[in-house]
């Protein structure tokens, strides 16, 4: 007797959750690819939180502590105008030789620049009469990349020591701080300078909580790291000197 209708079916049905599905080459294609889209986005987001975890900054140039200010923040030093010119020229010449009367402001704020910038730290060269100063056409091109410059004339030791671990003891001046001697403000003056911003003050001062050089250069930092340089958006950290053609 052949079998019903209901159990020709049953038996399809059966049959069909046994047998496994036909992967025909195109589909075969479309699984492969979304594995390889799988693994490939699982392998991105490690390594986006292996940056995050190692706090590696992620945006071109920046650095993971910037400062906070978008332009001249009211308060936090002084603003300058800055000279529209900012191109490299070659170390053969001074900035004298190159703009009529130099820099417009004493230490220099903006304007042309040597094709070299000097690498993070504390300066003591030009205090003894053998060594050179970090010349104004190295610093200017440390400003265009949102660093901040601190020029002191100052050649007592003990004092350049105090200055030097106040300096040091800000978190910031190890990836936007260069400090260098500097004869060309008046003896005892401090000067912090970036980008169109400077602030000044005597050591005669200090007893002045208002002009601590500590939160006075904390402050500074704070507003102005990585922030106002016209090469770069997101600043670029002074870690590492180097030079590029005029």
């Amino acid at each position: 007797m052949p079998p019903s209708r209901h159990r020709r079916r049953s038996a399809a049905r059966r049959s069909a959750r046994r047998t496994p599905p036909i992967t025909t080459g195109a589909n075969r294609s479309r699984v492969r690819r979304w594995l390889y889209i799988s693994a490939s986005s699982l392998i991105a987001i490690l390594v986006i939180a292996g940056f995050a975890i190692g706090g590696i900054p992620l945006g071109g140039g920046g650095g993971s502590q910037q400062g906070r200010a978008t332009g001249y923040i009211p308060g936090i030093g002084l603003q300058v105008d800055v000279m529209d010119d900012v191109t490299h020229f070659s170390e053969e010449f001074t900035i004298t030789d190159i703009v009529d009367g130099g820099y417009s402001t004493i230490p220099p704020t903006s304007g042309r620049h040597w094709g070299r910038w000097a690498s993070c730290g504390f300066y003591r060269d030009g205090i003894q009469p053998d060594t050179e100063p970090v010349p104004d056409e190295v610093i200017v091109h440390n400003m265009e990349h949102g660093n901040i410059i601190l020029s002191y004339n100052i050649t007592d030791e003990a004092q350049v020591d105090a200055l030097e671990a106040d300096f040091n003891s800000i978190d910031d001046t190890r990836l936007w701080g260069v400090a260098r001697y500097y004869d060309k403000i008046p003896e005892g003056q401090v000067v912090l300078a970036t980008w169109g911003v400077v602030d000044q003050w005597n050591l005669t001062d200090v007893a002045d909580t208002a002009v601590d050089p500590r939160t006075r250069m904390g402050r500074f930092f704070d507003a102005y790291s990585g922030a106002l340089g016209p090469e770069f958006p997101n600043g670029s950290p002074c870690t590492s000197g180097g030079s590029m053609n005029p």
